[in-house]
């Protein structure tokens, strides 16, 4: 193919490389801010262009023939060198802009995010922020995010990952709920108790304990536990937890609510192993260059949480 002809179809390729990793055209619209009709067309020309069929459609779901397939895998490296060099040279250029789409776990995102993001904003008026909050793991890649804020022991290798700091799983219940049914002093005790249990993507219905100072370290207890609410979201626990329904696991950094709802630390003396990981990351998409822009906000959360105690979140 000519040059001058090949020029006319890399924006379809680009095209199809978005649809690979959406795997939906609607979501290729959105994500490239054209129309779907636009993305359908062009998509349509490109396989005109080749001469074979590129993608399946079908009415439940995009997906890429085997020659799709094989032009889609050649051709993303190079259009991420062509991305990473374009952001280098913007950023050679003034200072940090650009918009950052963000996405955190609701709680964290509404109770420790949030409050950061005014004076960044006024530190760095070039830059815009998208901050979209759910509970669940979103596909960075295929969604468009920039950053992911994550509560995990092992960030995907996949990705490049910064420590934000340590967090941990505790016990609480409200006092209330304490001298009505009793403190437990052991993990078994947990069985006569009403537990407020995770429904999220790591949920279980087995908790696991270690007993903290004590050596040599004893075998972890592992205790099934039951109760008669679950939620996927932790700041909702928290509530029905402070309104006196039961034992609940919480992330540290959601156990502490608003004035007059404070709760109480349970089995202190132990060290529970819970669904919502050992520390906090920020967490982007591997890729050869990280924009100025997503340097300084990464920047930004690293110094505000190096500096904080999980501990007295509680």
């Amino acid at each position: 193919m000519a040059s001058d002809q090949l020029g006319s179809v890399l924006g379809d390729i680009h095209l199809l490389t978005v649809l690979a990793q959406t795997g939906s055209f609607t979501k290729t619209a959105q994500r490239l801010g054209v129309s779907k009709a636009s993305v359908s067309a062009r998509i349509s020309n490109l396989e005109k262009t080749v001469g074979l069929p590129l993608v399946r459609r079908t009415t439940r779901q995009v997906s890429l023939t085997e020659v799709g397939h094989n032009l889609v895998a050649d051709t993303t490296p190079a259009f991420e060198r062509i991305g990473a060099s374009v952001w280098a040279a913007k950023d050679l250029v003034g200072a940090p802009r650009g918009t950052i789409r963000v996405t955190a776990p609701v709680a964290f995102g509404r109770q420790h995010v949030a409050p950061l993001i005014p004076a960044f904003l006024a530190q760095n008026p070039e830059i815009k922020i998208e901050l979209e909050l759910v509970d669940r793991l979103v596909n960075l890649l295929h969604e468009g995010f920039d950053v992911a804020i994550r509560h995990t022991s092992s960030p995907p290798e996949s990705c490049i990952a910064w420590p934000l700091c340590r967090t941990r799983s505790v016990l609480v219940a409200s006092q209330g709920y304490l001298d009505t049914h009793g403190e437990p002093q052991h993990p078994r005790d947990l069985a006569d108790h009403n537990c407020v249990l995770y429904s999220g993507e790591r949920a279980t219905g087995v908790w696991t304990f270690v007993k903290e100072r004590v050596r040599p370290k004893p075998a972890p207890i592992s205790v099934p536990v039951d109760g008669t609410f679950r939620a996927n979201n932790s700041e909702v626990m928290r509530t029905v937890v402070a309104g006196g329904l039961g034992i609940g696991m919480l992330p540290d950094f959601s156990a502490k609510g608003p004035e007059g709802e404070d709760l109480v630390e349970v089995l202190g003396q132990w060290r529970v192993q819970g669904y919502f990981g050992s520390h906090l990351f920020a967490i982007r998409p591997w890729s050869a260059h990280v924009p100025q822009a997503v340097q300084c906000f990464v920047a930004h959360l690293r110094d505000h949480f190096s500096a904080t105690d999980t501990a007295d979140l509680l």
